[in-house]
């Protein structure tokens, strides 16, 4: 096919959403009072906290709702953890029409369990459906999904501080098709995984070598959308740098060297400004080249609402690694830190760049000061020994 046809065959089937969106008002919202639920009549053994590895082990129940562009969202249905089986041809599968978020149950010294700011995920799940013309839904519906399947699975939710339930809303096009169209159906369902500290060496100071040879994100693409394409090409530049001694990438932009994000986790950097005396917490903006984190936000809001202001800037903004290792060289560099659900708080020591580390101090011993603040901030709330804005949801 030359390429002339090709583009006149993606455009019109691109223009389907047209079509879906003028029959939507006829179609089945997402409604959560629907749910249907069958128990698992073999549930899983429950591993002690020491045995858990990061999204290896999984609960014994699966949340799925199947959307159709005639009828719209199905019969929201919790069944026991099963295989899934699609048509070789399903576009998700040739095409990448996958989004996902991830987001954490905790529980409390109350025995409660939590889920921290589902409404975020919901949210930003959205925005990632629509951006490869996927179906929306109602967030809030959705987060009572997710709330009786958290509550169903509450025995696998660990205790104790750095553990939670990992869970995994995904939503795919099933569509058995080798054609580049707009899926005319979906599958949107959640995985549970319990889960320990995302990285074995616990909340200890991670290496990260500053990549700008591989390029992650650029304005106007998707990298502030969590989709599973955005992913698999930065295995390899990982592995690389695995090679050198670093557990991360820290993403470079453009010839700058626009600090942007790591591999799994925005990033936070401390400057003391030798004028004024008061120390500036600053991280990349939301331009389109970073992750719009939901732990991100929450430094934010946080560092915000809680450091003193005489002290204290705040700010989102461009800065670049040239600027980190010159303020590095003059004593201006106080910490960094990087945020995420899985991670959430973790402290950087290094920063590899042209076979140089740019060394960064760590006050507090395993950790800077504020890092060491943050963390705890976030602990608390997640933890339930404390309220913020009602971001911590009691479900079970």
């Amino acid at each position: 096919m030359s390429l002339s046809r090709l583009a006149s065959a993606v455009t019109t089937n691109l223009a389907r959403p047209r079509f879906f969106s003028q029959t939507a008002r006829m179609t089945q919202a997402l409604d959560a009072s629907l749910l249907k639920i069958t128990k698992t009549s073999s549930p899983k053994e429950k591993l002690p906290n020491d045995q858990l590895v990061f999204g290896k082990t999984f609960t014994d129940h699966i949340l799925e709702i199947e959307w159709t562009a005639e009828k719209g969202w199905g019969t929201p249905e919790i069944n026991p953890y099963h295989n899934f089986s699609f048509d070789p041809s399903t576009i998700v599968f040739h095409y990448g029409f996958e989004a996902f978020e991830g987001l954490k149950a905790y529980r409390d010294g109350s025995d409660k369990v939590r889920m921290f700011r589902p409404d975020m995920n919901m949210k930003r799940l959205n925005k990632s459906a629509e951006r490869i013309a996927m179906p929306t839904f109602d967030g809030e519906e959705f987060v009572k999904l997710v709330s009786k399947f958290v509550e169903l699975d509450q025995d696998f939710v660990p205790k104790g501080k750095g553990y939670s339930l990992y869970l995994r809303p995904t939503i795919i096009g099933t569509s058995a098709t080798l054609g580049v169209a707009v899926p005319d159906r979906a599958l949107l369902y959640v995985i549970a995984s319990p889960v320990g500290p995302y990285y074995s060496t616990g909340f200890k100071a991670v290496s990260l070598e500053a990549t700008d040879y591989a390029v992650r994100a650029w304005p106007g693409g998707v990298g502030d959308k969590k989709l599973g394409a955005n992913y698999a090409p930065c295995v390899k530049p990982q592995l690389e740098a695995a090679k050198r001694g670093y557990q991360q990438n820290l993403w470079l932009f453009g010839e700058e060297g626009y600090i942007t994000e790591v591999g799994t986790m925005n990033v936070f950097f401390v400057f003391k400004d030798p004028n004024t005396g008061k120390n500036e917490l600053v991280t990349a903006p939301l331009d389109g080249t970073i992750l719009e984190g939901v732990t991100r936000d929450s430094v934010l809001a946080l560092a915000r609402a809680r450091l003193p202001q005489d002290k204290w800037t705040v700010s989102e903004r461009k800065f670049t690694i040239q600027e980190v290792k010159d303020r590095a060289a003059k004593g201006e560099l106080v910490e960094a830190f990087g945020s995420g659900t899985a991670a959430v708080v973790s402290p950087i020591k290094t920063i590899g760049w042209k076979g140089e580390d740019i060394s960064v101090p760590l006050a507090a011993g395993d950790a800077g000061e504020l890092t060491v603040e943050v963390a705890e901030w976030l602990r608390k709330i997640q933890y339930g020994e404390e309220e913020f804005d009602n971001w911590s949801r009691v479900v079970a």
